[in-house]
């Protein structure tokens, strides 16, 4: 959905029971402005620029906690930090 609106990407995870994985605040604010509903998970990578396989291998360690966390219910996941430095970015 490279080419899809935000708000597309937000009703298709909706639609699909989906989380939303973004380095795109907006998601963050599309969230926050529709508190009473029910929207899917957001985890919003905070880093800077690299290459996708970069962001990837550094991502793909972290992906079991991030499941957990989408299963114990959190709506935000903000990662930066650590996947920063591993990530080299």
């Amino acid at each position: 959905m490279t080419s899809a609106s935000d708000q597309a990407v937000w009703d298709e995870a909706i639609r699909r029971g989906a989380a939303v994985i973004t380095k795109d605040e907006d998601f963050i604010l599309i969230g926050r402005s529709r508190k009473a509903e029910a929207g899917p998970p957001v985890v919003w990578i905070r880093i800077g620029n690299c290459a996708k396989k970069v962001l990837l291998d550094a991502f793909m360690p972290i992906l079991p906690t991030v499941v957990e966390m989408i299963e114990s219910g959190e709506a935000i996941i903000e990662i930066r930090g650590a996947l920063n430095d591993s990530a080299g970015c």
